[in-house]
Order: C-alpha cells, then structure tokens, then sequence
C-alpha cells in the first residue's frame, strides 16, 4: 500500500491482514501535534501501521479550550487534527488509520458533523477525512443501539468509511463517556454476550465494513493487579457462533479490544488469536508523556524560577525552551509504544512500500 492515511478497501485490506498474520495495532488517543507526532515516529521505527484517534474532548482541546462554541471546537479539531496527519503520514512511511473514539447518543451529532465534513472533503480532495468512527451505544438497549449504528453506517459507506461499535459496557470513563462499575467486576454488562454479536453482524454486514468493541471484562485506566478478570474466550465464543451459525471463514468479526492499558501480556495475545486486530491505548501513553515532563522539571527547577540565575547570572533560555521539555516528552511516549508494538506482534507488519 502507499504510506499515508488508508481507507476504505485499504483499510479492509489491512484489518484483514492483521487477523490473516496474528497480530494488532494499537490505537492511540492524541490531543495535539506532539503526541501525534510521537505516534507516528514510533510506528515507522517499529515498521508498523498504527491508528491515531481522538476523542470528543481530544479533538476540543487540539481546537484550543479558548474557543467559546464547545461544540464547533470538537468539530474544527476533528478536521484539523485529520488533515495535519494526513499531510505528515505518508512521509513517515506507515499506512495510519483515523478514527474517532467513544461516542455515546448525545456524541452522534458529533460523528454526524464529522461524516459530512469527509463528504465535503471527498469533492474538495477526493477522499474521506476519517477512515472510522465510534458510535459507543452500549448503555442503550441492544435494538437502539444497532438501529442507530446501522443508519450511521449506511451514511458513511458511500464514503468509504467504516463504523466501530460497542456491544456490553467497557468499565471505567474515557473523556466522560464510559461505565461506572463500582468496581464490581462480576457485573455480567461487562461482559458482552455471543448472541447480540450475532445479531450485529446480522444487520450490519449488508451495510458495510465494521468493528466490534466487546467487552470481556475490561475497563478503561488502570488498576490494582486481580482486580479486572479479562476472559477473552468471549471473543472466541462469539467467533465460534456466527461461523456455526452463518457458515462463515474463520474470525469473521473484526475486534476491538477497550482498556489496553495495564493489561497481562498472555491476554493480550490470547484476545488477538481470536481476531482482535486493534487495541486501545491512553492512559499508559499519557502517563509516559507526563513524566517526562516532571523527571526534566525536576532536574532542571531553576530554569523554571528564573529566566537568568539571581546569582550566577546564567541565562535559563535551552533549559525552558519549550521545544526542550516536549521532545523528551515525545520520546517517552514513543519508547512506551515500542512496548505495545511488540506485545501485539505488530513490529515489522507494515502494509506501506518500503
């Protein structure tokens, strides 16, 4: 494939692979051109494609938090931040994947907003903003959900797009959409069950290209070691049923696996056996870019008191340089991506020309 931003067929192609070779991409959530950047840089050092996404408030805040109409900020920053990546990504050699994360019933205007803004980008420039988007419905009862996400995906199809969907609730909260589980982490809603995955794949696979976010236990952040039971033979259990069912190939459903962060290793590879090909990522890459922040504060505080030193007189200037401090930043986040490469069996695994 040509490096840059795919979609559509490309994009099929890809997933495809992913689940034909074993192995996923991680998918992770940026809210300015630094962590942008330092997804992308990442990716071509591991030679792997990857999928930079936004949340509703991710996309606000690379708009600025200055901007009055909260709404239009979450729209602007969408489009601005799509066409940023898709200026830079062919020239860091990968193929990349856009997409938007979580979106709950009061967030469809926003996906809403954002389909027509790649309809009028198709006439403008020939192709989508978006290669996905969102719709996490999951609180809704099971008929509201796919009857929406349904009528999203019709709207987006012609466009060359593809349309994630949630089925049974992902723990936690993301960017203020999610779950609170109380911690109660035998709460069957946790765990999606095999027949509304069938019913899904029903009604949507007439319709066009789609993913499942399902939920087996996981939930967003992290959290103390015992306390999440992930039991991805949920994901196999669905996968056995609409190929008994539907006569299909193997894995015919395309996985998303929610909450990455702080999760074991072998459950990891185990969900991706059973046609995860994407997993999210935030709460770890947030963490590795903040810290470099406060190592480098911390080991140079007095050219964050002072422009000169009172005493010595010397000049702070490359010390608090802004372009300093995030660039260790970047490169904490980078190196915290090497880990997920690798763990998903991603490295190596681009589909972009050499």
């Amino acid at each position: 494939m040509k490096p840059g931003v795919v979609f559509g067929e490309e994009y099929a192609a890809l997933v495809q692979n992913c689940k034909d070779q074993g192995y996923a991409l991680p998918a992770v959530n940026v809210v300015g051109t630094n962590s942008i950047n330092a997804v992308m840089e990442a990716a071509a050092k591991n030679r792997s494609d990857v999928i930079i996404q936004f949340s509703n408030s991710g996309a606000q805040f690379y708009a600025g938090k200055g901007m009055k109409d909260s709404f239009g900020a979450k729209v602007l920053g969408a489009v601005s931040a799509a066409r940023h990546v898709q200026l830079l990504a062919e020239h860091y050699g990968i193929c990349v994947i856009l997409h938007t994360d979580h979106a709950n019933r009061g967030l469809v205007p926003w996906v809403e907003a954002l389909v027509e803004e790649s309809r009028k980008n198709i006439k403008r420039e020939g192709m989508p903003l978006y290669t996905s988007h969102m719709l996490d419905l999951s609180e809704e009862p099971i008929d509201d959900n796919l009857e929406t996400c349904a009528r999203v995906l019709k709207d987006m199809t012609p466009l060359g797009m593809s349309l994630e969907i949630e089925l049974g609730v992902t723990g936690g909260e993301e960017d203020g959409v999610g779950s609170d589980v109380d911690d109660d982490f035998e709460n069957p809603s946790l765990y999606t069950q095999p027949e509304d995955v069938l019913k899904a794949y029903d009604l949507l696979t007439p319709l066009g290209h789609f993913s499942v976010a399902a939920s087996f236990g996981n939930v967003h952040g992290v959290y103390k070691p015992g306390n999440v039971k992930l039991r991805p033979e949920i994901l196999k259990n669905s996968q056995s049923l609409v190929m008994a069912e539907r006569g299909t190939a193997t894995n015919p459903l395309n996985f998303v696996f929610h909450g990455g962060s702080g999760s074991e290793k072998e459950k990891i590879t185990e969900a991706v056996g059973y046609g995860v090909f994407k997993m999210n990522i935030d709460t770890d890459t947030q963490f590795a870019f903040s810290t470099a922040v406060g190592d480098y504060v911390n080991g140079n505080q007095d050219a964050f008191k002072w422009q000169v030193h009172p005493e010595t007189g010397a000049p702070f200037k490359k010390q608090y340089d802004p372009r300093v401090w995030l660039r260790k930043c970047e490169e904490s986040m980078a190196a915290r991506l090497d880990e997920a490469f690798k763990d998903l069996g991603a490295q190596g695994k681009s589909m972009a020309d050499a």
